[in-house]
C-alpha cells in the first residue's frame, strides 16, 4: 500500500477488528471479512475520476491478495453520504477524522501505512470484549442497529450496549 503513495493512509474497518473477533472465536482470522478498507485523504481533487483513477491503481498493485479492497478518498464523503446512506454528513478534515465517524465506537481502528501505527481513538477494549455501542459522533440509531445486528448474525457472542439500541433484549455483560 505504500507503493500508493496516498496521503494519509490508512488500512481500516472490518479487516482488523474482525480478525481479532474471528480469532478470539477460533475461526480462520479471514473468516466472514467482506472487504479491506484502505482510507486516504486528498483534498486537492474532490471529483470521482480522481478517486477511481487511485481504486483503479490500488486494484491492480493488490490484485495478488484475492480479496475485495474498498478505497476510499475521505475528503470526497460528504459529497455521496447523504444519497447512499440518508441523512447529512459533516465534511472531514483527515483519514483519521473518517475513522473517528464510524457507526460503532469500539470498530474506530486503523493502520497508518506510513508508520505502521495503530490508530484507537477509543481504545480497543470494546472491539476485544465485543462490545457494539453507537459512536456519539455519527448517532444514526438506525444504522447502527443494521450493522450491529448483521455482525451478531455471524458473531452471536458479540453483545449490543442496550444504551444504543433501545427495545434490544441483550445488555452489556
Amino acid at each position: 500500500m505504500r507503493c500508493l503513495g496516498l496521503p494519509q493512509c490508512f488500512l481500516t474497518a472490518g479487516c482488523l477488528f474482525q480478525t481479532v473477533w474471528n480469532l478470539r472465536s477460533s475461526r480462520p482470522a479471514q473468516a466472514d471479512i467482506k472487504d479491506y478498507d484502505i482510507f486516504y485523504f486528498d483534498n486537492s481533487d474532490l471529483s470521482w475520476d480522481a478517486e477511481d483513477e487511485v481504486i483503479q491503481q490500488a486494484k491492480a498493485l493488490l490484485s495478488d491478495l484475492q480479496v475485495s479492497i474498498e478505497v476510499k478518498n475521505q475528503a470526497r464523503v460528504h459529497l455521496w453520504y447523504e444519497k447512499r446512506f440518508g441523512g447529512s454528513y459533516p465534511q472531514l478534515r483527515s483519514s483519521k477524522d473518517g475513522i473517528d465517524h464510524f457507526l460503532i465506537s469500539g470498530t474506530c481502528v486503523g493502520i497508518d501505512v506510513s508508520t505502521g501505527e495503530l490508530y484507537a481513538p477509543n481504545g480497543v477494549q470494546a472491539a476485544w470484549n465485543g462490545v457494539l455501542e453507537i459512536n456519539p459522533k455519527n448517532a444514526r440509531p438506525d444504522l447502527f442497529r443494521k450493522k450491529a445486528e448483521d455482525f451478531l448474525r455471524r458473531r452471536p457472542w458479540l453483545t449490543i450496549d442496550s444504551l444504543s439500541s433501545p427495545g434490544r433484549p441483550r445488555a452489556v455483560s
